[in-house]
């Protein structure tokens, strides 16, 4: 099965499944196509298993060979992350760059580390074949947020600015944290040496920030002498695509490279409104970015669903589903407590309480794409038994968080939204009754 036959399944899917919800359904789109995926797939296994036959069979030997790994990292992730960088709102960022700091980098370290705590506690109760450094390594896999996720279905919920742009740039940054994270516990548990978080942390972000200011800055030169949007779009895929294999190749994080590029396109086409208003009155460039982060969102959801195909269950299942739900929840709700009374009360933004904040990023923090693959990357640096224990984590993991998690966050974002109107006004009448 060649690449074409992939995306001409992959299209298909994406446009049954968006039909059948606009009709009868009603989700938010990503969840949908996650959602119909996973139950197509399952589907799919099912009649395999009770009616074997060679071309189902074939047909799934087929397509779960498929490498979602290469494919996410190697080919669209950069493209995606610069997308939705250049739709950050700077000055809500700019306003808020304090909390995005603390929580993209604070809370992923303090959320891996209490998630492997917690993890390896349970797997002692349930005799799990896993040690403490695969438990945090597990931690690293699923504690950041994903931008593609976040910037992909939080965008469609009518979120306040405020709130999104939080929510949005913590997980456009804390990839960074999370992979150097992952790296450091990686090399632990393969033994390879790489002994010092702090070398590989400065590594991948400063180097990535180098890379991605000189290249942006250079083809950001060429943005101002062109008029024609076309080639400002081919300016800015060179700018993204050509800063992550460079940071690739140097081993820098391409994730935060990525971002960087975008947020600094964001900032040259704002420079150029006006003029821009001139040249491209039907804002050729931000439809591209916008038509183009959407077909690779959908094909990435669709893939996440499909790729139950290619995991095999763990013996240990029973166990791993509620520790792997309670302990994300959990370590993300500590990680976010603690950076937050860092942070200090009226540095919170929206005038939200600590644990109004608190719950409110606990419960948008989504997985996807990203934590996927890192976990794919784990094969043969641990044993078959406990790469399933790791696959599966991250696979519960992702589907509880996309679709539990991502179908009532904007339900749960109205009650705390009421409740704190209520305190608020609770704490006008008590200032007036005291005047």
């Amino acid at each position: 099965m060649n690449i074409m036959d992939y995306l001409i399944i992959m299209l298909a899917m994406i446009v049954i499944i968006n039909i059948i919800n606009e009709k009868w359904i009603h989700l938010q789109s990503d969840i949908a196509l996650i959602l119909f995926s996973l139950i197509f797939s399952t589907v799919c296994i099912g009649i395999n298993a009770l009616l074997p036959g060679r071309p189902l069979s074939d047909a799934l030997q087929q397509f779960s060979g498929f490498e979602f790994e290469a494919y996410l990292i190697d080919t669209v992730l950069c493209f995606m992350l610069f997308a939705g960088a250049s739709k950050v709102n700077l000055r809500k960022f700019r306003q808020n760059i304090k909390a995005i700091s603390l929580l993209a980098l604070l809370t992923t370290v303090v959320s891996s580390l209490l998630y492997g705590i917690l993890f390896w506690g349970a797997a002692i109760i349930f005799r799990l074949p896993v040690d403490i450094w695969i438990c945090i390594l597990l931690g690293c896999i699923v504690s950041p947020t994903d931008p593609i996720a976040a910037t992909g279905i939080l965008n469609k919920l009518n979120l306040s600015k405020n709130v999104t742009s939080v929510i949005e740039s913590e997980s456009l940054f804390n990839d960074g944290t999370g992979v150097a994270l992952f790296v450091f516990f990686k090399s632990i548990v393969g033994h390879s040496g790489e002994n010092n978080f702090l070398v590989v942390m400065l590594k991948e972000v400063l180097g990535a920030l180098a890379v991605a200011a000189v290249v942006s800055f250079l083809l950001g030169r060429l943005v101002k002498l062109t008029k024609k949007p076309i080639q400002q779009i081919l300016i800015s895929v060179l700018d993204v695509a050509l800063s992550y294999v460079i940071c690739e190749h140097f081993g820098f994080s391409g994730v935060i490279a990525s971002v960087i590029c975008g947020m600094y396109f964001a900032y040259i086409m704002e420079g150029q409104e006006r003029k821009r208003m001139v040249y491209d009155p039907n804002n050729l460039y931000n439809d591209f970015w916008d038509i183009l982060d959407s077909i690779l969102n959908a094909i990435l959801f669709v893939m996440i669903g499909i790729s139950v195909l290619n995991i095999n269950i763990s013996a240990y299942i029973m166990a791993v589903v509620p520790i792997a739900i309670l302990a994300v929840i959990l370590s993300r709700f500590m990680g976010v407590g603690i950076s937050t009374m860092l942070l200090g009360r009226n540095k919170i933004p929206s005038s939200y309480s600590l644990m109004e904040f608190v719950s409110l990023m606990t419960w948008s923090a989504l997985k996807g794409g990203l934590s996927l693959a890192l976990a794919m990357s784990t094969k043969g640096i641990v044993s078959p038994d406990q790469y399933l224990i790791v696959l599966n984590t991250a696979y519960i993991t992702i589907i509880f968080t996309v679709i539990v998690q991502g179908l009532t966050v904007k339900k749960g974002y109205l009650l705390i939204e009421k409740h704190k109107a209520g305190r608020l006004r609770k704490q006008s009448d008590d200032s007036l009754l005291r005047g």
